[in-house]
């Protein structure tokens, strides 16, 4: 899979930008980070079908990041199968856990569970992603080490079907009116923020 080189515009640009909405979404006040997740798991509960058997993935958010622990209790509550991220060390490929049993951190402070049943990516329903920034085409900007690119990049190589729908989560502030893509990049089919959901023009 090609990537920007580390020394390019591109790459460059990633980086300032990423550390410019890092810096913003570090700033927000507990109470508001807290508001805003609630807001947005209302947000889902409304506007997307969370039903009893359906795979979907979700993450532990890190500090800095939208809480998504309401969003895991609304999944949870509607009986839906509850998959989380983990990094395999050696492959640095991100498999798909079940959420059942205990969870620990990883050397990136993300905490991931330690057994459960695997999925591959593609038999998921639903995949809600973290990201940094976005546009309204879909394009996202993560922290840059192209897990979820490479958890999803089989969307590329369809036609028709393209497998999870793939939701973004953020605040509002981190939507920007373009952000340059790469050819690796899968894009987003909606993000959901404390205003409301943004349908890309890869969503439906």
């Amino acid at each position: 899979m090609r990537v920007a080189h580390p020394d390019s515009p591109l790459a460059d640009a990633r980086r300032q930008l990423r550390a410019s909405l890092r810096a913003r979404r570090r700033a927000v006040p507990p109470a508001e980070r807290a508001r805003a997740a609630k807001l947005v798991a209302r947000h889902v509960d409304r506007h997307v079908r969370l039903a009893p058997g359906r795979r979907i993935a979700l993450f532990a958010s890190l500090p800095e990041e939208l809480d998504t622990r309401p969003l895991i209790e609304l999944a949870r509550s509607r009986g839906c199968e509850i998959y989380l991220p983990r990094i395999e060390p050696r492959t640095r490929r991100m498999r798909f856990v079940r959420l059942e049993g205990e969870v620990r951190p990883n050397r990136l402070g993300i905490l991931e569970p330690r057994g459960g049943r695997t999925i591959g990516a593609r038999w998921l329903h639903l995949a809600f992603v973290p990201l940094v920034g976005f546009d309204s085409r879909g394009m996202r900007l993560g922290m840059g080490g192209g897990y979820y690119d490479r958890a999803f990049a089989f969307r590329h190589l369809r036609r028709v079907w393209r497998g999870p729908r793939l939701i973004g989560l953020a605040y509002s502030f981190q939507q920007v009116p373009r952000l340059a893509s790469a050819p690796h990049d899968v894009w987003l089919d909606a993000v959901v923020t404390e205003e409301g959901i943004v349908t890309c023009a890869t969503g439906s």
